[in-house]
Formats: structure tokens, sequence, C-alpha cells
């Protein structure tokens, strides 16, 4: 610019000097020629100038928009980091609550196993007890039937049976008279010493009981009622027992049912973790390398812009 002034001086000297030698001298045409020479320059001045304005008006833009980048990638890298930790958090969670679940369903598993076993051993001692007091109840009935029936007849059974001394006695006599097996006598006489046992304190031994047949009958009456009692009882306890057990199966697979629900969807929530961990790990990387980008970037953009 100062160049600029001096020969803005100088052509302003020389058109004075030249209004007086004439327009055609020498002098004329070098102050044409430093006029010339002031315009190229104040115009390349001006271009410099232009370029310089657009070069810094650049260099600010460039800067802004590197700087909101760096603002922005760090936020996400921030924001990465959070979601890689909470699905970390999220995926050791599920594994805990899957570990827990599954040690429930072997526990159920091995209930309602062991609830089976135990009902199978139930079930087969009730029909064993069934199958025997039934029979128990048919035997003294057929016994107290034949005694009936002797008792019209008045036989030669009823002779021995009034006669005989006792009740094992009455029994061996109906044997001997063919209207009782020795089976069903045997029997009998089984029951009667069980009964006699049980009874113990002041209870006779089945051998002294009276041989009248009123009081035979009532015996084994008695002890056809008892068997009776005994079969009813069996049988409400079976059906409890199964009812019981039928509650206690239900309850075990529900909860087995709604365990394994829950176990898959604790592996939808381990895998589902794992998938939203590796996508922001992957995001991760590359704003992180972005970010190393932009901060480079404008590291070198305040190098050539000062």
């Amino acid at each position: 610019m100062a160049l600029t002034r001096v020969i803005a001086t100088v052509v302003a000297a020389a058109s004075a000097a030249s209004a007086i030698a004439g327009q055609a001298s020498p002098v004329g045409k070098a102050i044409q020629l430093l006029s010339d020479l002031q315009a190229k320059i104040v115009k390349e001045g001006e271009d410099a100038q232009k370029v310089y304005s657009e070069f810094a008006e650049w260099c600010e833009e460039r800067s802004k928009q590197l700087s909101f980048e760096i603002k922005t990638g760090k936020a996400e890298v921030a924001d990465l980091k959070a979601v890689i930790a909470q699905e970390t958090s999220n995926s050791q969670s599920l594994q805990a609550r899957l570990e827990q679940l599954a040690a429930d369903f072997a526990t159920d598993e091995a209930d309602l196993k062991a609830a089976q076993h135990i009902r199978k051993t139930e079930a087969a001692n009730f029909a064993a007890s069934e199958k025997e007091l039934v029979e128990t109840v048919s035997m003294l009935q057929r016994a107290i039937g034949i005694i009936e029936r002797e008792m019209k007849k008045g036989g030669a059974a009823m002779v021995q049976l009034k006669s005989a001394g006792g009740l094992v006695q009455a029994l061996s006599a109906l044997v001997h008279a063919e209207a009782l097996s020795t089976a069903d006598a045997e029997k009998i006489t089984s029951l009667l010493q069980a009964k006699a046992r049980e009874d113990d304190a002041g209870a006779p031994a089945a051998s002294v009981y009276e041989s009248h047949s009123d009081s035979i009958l009532e015996v084994l009456t008695n002890l056809m009622e008892e068997a009776e009692d005994q079969l009813d009882a069996t049988r409400k306890k079976e059906t409890q027992d199964t009812h019981a057990f039928a509650l206690l199966k239900q309850s075990l697979e529900d909860e087995m049912k709604y365990g394994n629900k829950e176990i898959s969807e604790a592996k939808s929530g381990i895998a589902a973790a794992g998938s939203k961990k590796a996508k922001a790990e992957g995001d991760l990387t590359v704003t992180s390398n972005e970010l190393s980008a932009d901060d480079k970037a404008l590291g070198d953009l305040h190098h050539e812009c000062m």
C-alpha cells in the first residue's frame, strides 16, 4: 500500500509537469505507465484482500463445524459407553436370574418325580389293602351266611357247632361238615387272634369265645363291620391322597410351565442385551475414530489459519 501511495504522488507531480510540457512528451508516457501500474497494484491488492477474507471466513466456519462435530462426538461416545455399561449390567442380571430359574425348575422337576413315586407306592399299597379287605368282608359274609343257613336247617353241622367248646372248635366243626372252607376258617381265626392282640388288656383268645351260634354270629358280624369300616377308611384316604397329589402335580406343573416361560424370556433378554452391546461397541469404535479425526483436523486447521 505504501508503494501505491508513492506512485500516486509521483503520478500527481508528473501530471502537473505534463500539462505544461505537452501531452505527447516522454514524461506524459511515463505518467501513463505509472498510472496503469497504480491501477494494477490496487486491483491486485483488492483481489488479495478478497481471498484473505474468504479464507478467514472459511477458517471460522470450518472451525465451528469441527468444534460442533467434536462436541457431538464426545456426547455420542458418552452415550454409547453408558449403553454398553447398561446392557452389560442387564446381561449379568438376566444371567443370574436364568441360573436361579434353572435351579428352581430342577427342584420342581425333582419334587414332581418324587411325588409321582410316592403316589405310585401309595396306589399300590391301597390296591393291596383294598383287595385284602374286600376279600375279608366277602369271606366273613360267606361265613355269616353259612352259619345263618345252618341255623335254619338245623342239620349235622349245627349239632357239631353247638357241641364245640370254643370258636376255633366251632369253625373246625363247620369245616368238617364241609359248610366252611379251610382257608376261610384259617382267615377268620387269624382275624380273631389279631383282634385279641389289638385289644390286648382283658381280651379273650379266639379259643375261648362262646360256641353258641348267636355269639359266633355276633363276633363274625363285628369283624365284618370293622373290616367294612377299614375298607371305607382306606378308600377315603386313597381319595384324599389322590386329590392331594393332583393338586400338588398341577401346582408343580404350573410352576414349571411358568418357569419355562421365564427361562425363555431371560434367554431372549440376554441375547437382546448382547446384540445391543455389540452394536454399541461397534458404533463406539466408529465414533471414537471419527472423533480422533475431527480433533486432528481442528488442530491442523488452527495451524493453517494462524
